[in-house]
């Protein structure tokens, strides 16, 4: 069970670039959670799914420096994150959150760019041991992508248009 949270139901083991894998599979799986519930299911469900990630790691790894890259839970919990300016957008304005398909697109692009090139406290989270460090750096990576997007929506609504 523990291994099955932690690699998402196995996406962690697809090849190559589990951690996009596991970001995609964050991605669909907001965009169900918004369609279900709206924003407050996704922003719920964002720390519930931060908590049983960092439970399920600690499980698996302790408090090894290694992040073994089929864990991908923390991708999701990032990516769901980085999900919040659009998800919020689109339960205040009663939209279809597909509708706002480049908000989603610029949240994943957003989120994995972060994640991947672990800048300022992506990369101090990313250096920690153990489940926080596993955890630590996806959900800052996905607070920076969120703040872009939230950016880049106030750009795209405001100077635009």
């Amino acid at each position: 069970m523990i291994r099955a949270i932690t690699t998402v139901g196995g996406v962690g083991l697809l090849r190559p670039a589990p951690g996009t894998w596991g970001s995609l599979a964050g991605l669909i799986a907001g965009v169900v959670l918004h369609m279900i519930g709206g924003f407050w299911l996704l922003f719920v469900a964002s720390f519930a799914v931060t908590g049983l990630g960092w439970w399920a790691v600690l499980q698996e790894v302790g408090d090894s420096a290694d992040d073994p890259s089929e864990i991908v839970i923390d991708e999701v919990a990032g990516q769901w994150i980085a999900l919040w300016p659009v998800s919020f957008g689109a339960w205040m304005m009663g939209a279809d959150i597909l509708a706002l398909y480049p908000g989603l697109i610029a949240a994943f692009l957003a989120f994995r760019a972060f994640d991947i090139l672990k800048p300022g406290p992506v990369g101090w989270a990313d250096r920690q041991h153990g489940a926080f460090g596993i955890m630590a750096d996806d959900v800052i990576a996905g607070w920076l992508a969120s703040m872009v997007v939230a950016l880049l929506t106030v750009f795209a609504h405001v100077v635009l248009m």
